[in-house]
């Protein structure tokens, strides 16, 4: 299929390059390999190489982050350039060199055996840069706020056993008290609004060991969580800047049961908002790691254990999943009790997850809202099989049932 291609095997430092070229009249192909550095100027002269050399396909595989000098490099040239799974275009076992591993891709890549990933543009890279760093400080800062709890844990002062939130107006008050030295009858009378309630609960939560030691940690941890929730408030404003032109996309996503503004804003960031690149709702799926393995061997199934995914849409869904878990008359949350009785509640999360992703599929490539199947969808979806299991086990628990239909005009 490509007489002239290129594989790449890229490290750290440099990347192994071999051009594989298969001239008319010639059986058997002929293999160049040469090294090039990672820096930019050593990336441009392989651009130049390989357009020298009138290649038409260039593949590399997903190394880290490694491969993305390479890839936004070589992307607008005249050749293709396919990012490969490095699962599909695993080498001979006993052949693994990094010159081998770039003679194997460019093999594979002249025959057609490598299925390309999906790489976003440019615009949709930038804004996934974004929700990728206020993901990373979101978490962050609930290990700063569990870091605050341990310290208070030490001292012996129990103030998360009776605040709900450890950095609210009154907690910090309070907190800030005690690193001044107040005395617990004044910390006391700084709570607000319902914790006012449990005034004497806290009086017997703030008594502990609270030394300037620990008021220094306290104070240094309360200033790290501002400074985080500031660079969050400052990417989120930027983030909705970035949003606008997928407005129409949002809207539609946080109609979901589940989903927040940020989900749909790290679904849209991960995805594209484009559907065009998942043919159907079973790839994006498949794709983001929410679907069940296939694994089978001569009849028997060995694993049906989920493959590796897409981790920020992964967890964002997860978020999602279990809101609507606990929502009340929605599919997702019927379907939830449905699984987790038989499968448990971690399958079940992760059936939700799918349906969510099939949805969303679904209501982006035909702009349409999200409509809800209802609480009562498996319900009435074999109905009969739901109104014999009620009947058995209300004759369990004693009694002898007797139905009577309901006039056509009171059904429902």
């Amino acid at each position: 299929m490509h007489p002239r291609c290129a594989g790449i095997d890229i490290s750290k430092r440099d990347a192994k390059v071999a051009v594989r070229i298969v001239r008319d009249g010639q059986a058997k192909a002929k293999t160049e390999v040469r090294t090039f550095g990672s820096m930019t100027p050593h990336v441009l002269a392989l651009r130049d190489w390989l357009v020298e050399c009138r290649v038409t396909c260039v593949v590399m595989e997903a190394t880290g982050d490694y491969w993305k000098q390479f890839y936004y490099l070589l992307e607008d040239a005249e050749f293709e350039v396919l990012l490969a799974n490095p699962r599909q275009v695993r080498g001979m076992p006993g052949r693994k060199t990094d010159v081998s591993d770039a003679a194997w891709l460019a093999e594979l890549a002249a025959v057609g055996l490598v299925q390309g990933s999906f790489v976003p543009s440019a615009p949709i890279r930038a804004l996934r840069d974004l929700t990728r760093m206020r993901t990373h400080l979101v978490r962050e800062r609930a290990r700063e706020v569990q870091r605050l709890e341990k310290v208070l844990e030490d001292t012996g002062v129990k103030l998360s056993s009776v605040a709900s939130d450890l950095t609210g107006v009154s907690s910090r008050a309070m907190l800030r008290a005690l690193a001044d030295g107040e005395p617990v009858e004044a910390i006391v009378d700084l709570a607000r609004g319902a914790l006012r309630k449990k005034m004497p609960q806290l009086a017997d939560a703030l008594q502990g060991r609270y030394t300037a030691h620990h008021g220094r940690l306290v104070s240094m941890l309360l200033d790290r969580i501002d400074s985080t929730e500031k660079d969050i408030a400052g990417l989120s404003a930027r983030i909705a800047v970035e949003m606008e032109c997928h407005r129409r996309a949002r809207d539609l996503l946080v109609s979901i049961p589940g989903w927040s503004e940020r989900v749909a804003d790290v679904f849209i960031a991960e995805t594209g908002a484009d559907m065009a690149q998942f043919p159907t709702a079973k790839h994006l799926v498949s794709w983001t790691g929410v679907s069940p393995g296939s694994n089978e061997s001569a009849g028997r199934v060995k694993s049906t254990r989920t493959r590796p995914g897409d981790a920020y849409l992964k967890g964002a869904l997860g978020v999602a999943a279990l809101a609507a878990s606990r929502s009340k008359n929605t599919y997702f949350a019927a379907q939830y009790r449905r699984i987790a009785s038989r499968r448990g509640p971690m399958k079940a999360l992760v059936a939700v997850e799918n349906s969510m992703l099939t949805a969303a599929w679904h209501m982006l490539t035909n702009d349409t809202g999200y409509v809800d199947p209802g609480a009562d969808y498996f319900a009435n979806l074999r109905p009969e099989q739901t109104r014999n299991r009620a009947i058995h086990q209300l004759e369990n628990l004693g009694y002898d049932v007797t139905l009577t239909p309901l006039p056509p005009a009171r059904v429902g």
